[in-house]
């Protein structure tokens, strides 16, 4: 049990937490931080998320939720920029931060840092505040490498790594899948990594009418399959197309949500598949959506689909299920504990085309009504369960640390 209130330094560099999601750099990482730092904030500790500055349009500090703090530093300029751009912008990050933390803040109990860009700078600042610095890292280039698709990640980001891996106490992963990679290709400790699945806002993601939410966004009584996420080419959406154009009858309506200003050719390329596939009409763009309004989205299909070839979780999977909505995963994140095969879903083990047509036509056939058990079947995800795992985690970690005598 925590026996007092914490004040956690939350590092979130290259990420700004109130994005808009769907983005290059705005995915499950942002809600994650979002989440947790809000509930935490809940429960009375005081959460300071740090984020790098990119808009000059942004407040230094912002007062999102009870207790927790948003803070932009400047490191580089105030603007967009690569990620391996601001690697070399992370010492003037870290020193920036510490100048503000000199007059904001009395001491922190501990860093969780979020992405291997935050874990390089929550190093440096845990041997200047000597406090433990958690890591998570949300995606592995390593595996994004064996992968083979989209870009190839940089040398450098596999080194970071590397080095934290070998150099941190803690490292929270999401699915023993993930603690498996890194226990086999980064050779990392087994007893230093923790298992502690993401959260789900069951306030906010529940079922809609479907008559209502299809009323709302204007669509009409076709069959609904929905994609939510990044745009880009490790998250399978071609071969989502595919499967689209394989299903028996009428053509149902494909909504692919996400994407900014960076995903236009990948759009681009999708739009000219949807075409060359004779499915255009069917498919459509809406660019990024707001959180507030997913549910409408959710709560309007017949199915979700995550066809990715990588997730080291997949928000998604519980956004949908927690409003109702069946879901139909490859075999990525946490498909294969999170979905009942049959009764919530399915998980496609091969990832194929035609397996993935298959599996969407028999779960448009899945009754949503059917006393409520697909929303029931990720209760436990409930964000004041996953909070107070974490918090156990630093307690654990806190108990370890040894006294400085000053």
């Amino acid at each position: 049990m925590i026996k007092s209130k914490l004040r956690i330094a939350m590092l979130s560099v290259h990420s700004c937490p109130q994005g808009q999601l769907g983005g290059r750099d705005t995915g499950g990482m942002n809600v994650y931080v979002r989440e947790l730092a809000r509930e935490l904030g809940r429960l009375g500790h005081r959460v300071d998320i740090y984020t790098r500055a990119h808009d000059v349009h942004d407040d230094q500090i912002y007062h999102p939720y009870p207790n927790v703090r948003l803070i932009h530093i400047n490191a580089g300029g105030v603007r967009d920029m690569g990620k391996l751009v601001q690697y070399r912008h992370l010492p003037d990050f870290a020193s920036n931060l510490e100048d503000f933390t000199r007059g904001h803040h009395p001491g922190y109990d501990l860093i969780h840092s979020h992405y291997w860009l935050s874990g390089q700078v929550g190093q440096w600042l845990s041997q200047s505040w000597q406090v433990p610095n958690l890591v998570m890292f949300h995606t592995l280039g390593l595996i994004k490498n064996r992968l083979a698709i989209g870009g190839k990640e940089s040398e450098l980001r596999l080194q970071t790594e590397q080095e934290l891996v070998n150099n941190c106490p803690v490292i929270i992963t999401a699915t023993a899948r993930e603690k498996d990679d890194l226990v086999t290709h980064y050779q990392a400790s087994p007893d230093k990594i923790k298992v502690i699945p993401c959260g789900i806002n069951l306030e906010l993601f529940q079922p809609v009418p479907k008559s209502y939410a299809r009323h709302q966004l204007g669509l009409n009584d076709d069959r609904v399959i929905l994609f939510v996420g990044r745009i880009e080419p490790l998250k399978g959406i071609d071969r989502l197309l595919a499967a689209t154009s394989q299903l028996r009858g009428s053509s149902p309506k494909l909504i692919i949500i996400g994407g900014d200003d960076s995903s236009q050719p990948e759009v681009a390329r999708l739009t000219a598949l949807s075409q060359k596939l004779g499915i255009s009409e069917s498919v459509s763009f809406p660019g990024s959506v707001p959180q507030s309004k997913l549910p409408l989205y959710y709560s309007s299909a017949d199915v979700c689909v995550v066809p990715s070839f990588y997730e080291t979780f997949c928000l998604v999977i519980l956004e949908s299920l927690a409003c109702g909505t069946p879901v139909v995963a490859t075999d990525v994140g946490s498909a294969a504990t999170v979905i009942r095969q049959g009764q919530t879903g399915y998980v496609v083990a091969a990832g194929q085309e035609q397996q993935l047509a298959r599996r969407i036509e028999q779960s448009l056939s899945l009754k949503k009504e059917r006393d409520g058990s697909i929303r029931e079947s990720v209760t436990r995800f409930d964000w004041s369960n996953i909070a107070r795992a974490v918090l156990a985690e630093y307690d654990s970690v806190l108990a370890r640390q040894p006294v400085v005598v000053s």
